[in-house]
């Protein structure tokens, strides 16, 4: 499979998001009139994030072969959480839906470091090759960031304007994971692995 150039993952990554936001900003302080009944900004943009994201996730598969689990996961709960929102025209349940993925997120984490097994390292080994004391701190750490993401969405949404929780989603939750990310090079270094190559084994 030809792979897509560097540019491609990324913007499939961040399109559906930033139009999302761009819909908003443009819309907010009014409403938008659609089949004869008049939508919140919130509502209308996540009409529009809904197909955006099943589309970019539908390139993604066609490029790359395959889907995270978490992608999958995400995609299915915008569906049906974007989906009461706009059926009910109420924007409650899609700022939820941050909540419910990371709450979800971090159970299967914590499950599978209560279980020993390495979830995580199945999926990102190939990126990231780590000794199965390094995958298992990471695991840790992920469970509990995920778990202050999920606190942290229901606090912002729940006492902060929506237009504040609209910055919050498509620019803070992104923020903190990757300065996450970066905070755990020294994870990385300490537990990283070599993995012998293809020329290696002939």
């Amino acid at each position: 499979m030809k792979e897509p150039k560097p540019w491609v993952l990324p913007a499939l990554e961040w399109g559906p998001l930033l139009l999302f936001f761009a819909v908003f900003m443009l819309n907010r302080g009014g409403s938008v009139g659609l089949w004869g009944q008049d939508y919140t900004p919130l509502v209308f943009a996540t009409l529009v994030f809904m197909p955006a994201l099943a589309v970019a996730t539908l390139i993604r598969w066609r490029l790359t072969g395959h889907l995270s689990p978490m992608q999958i996961a995400t995609l299915l709960l915008v569906v049906v959480f974007g989906g009461l929102s706009v059926w009910l025209n109420d924007p409650r349940f899609f700022k939820i839906k941050p909540t419910i993925i990371y709450l979800l997120f971090a159970g299967l984490l914590g499950f599978s470091l209560v279980t020993r097994r390495n979830w995580l390292g199945a999926i990102l080994s190939e990126a990231l090759p780590m000794d199965a004391e390094g995958w298992r701190k990471l695991t840790a750490r992920m469970a509990l960031l995920f778990l202050a993401l999920a606190l942290a969405n229901e606090v912002v949404w729940r006492s902060m304007t929506e237009t504040t929780w609209v910055y919050f989603k498509t620019f803070g939750m992104p923020l903190v994971i990757f300065v996450f990310l970066m905070a755990n090079a020294g994870l990385y270094r300490a537990h990283s692995i070599e993995v012998p190559t293809d020329d290696a084994t002939k």
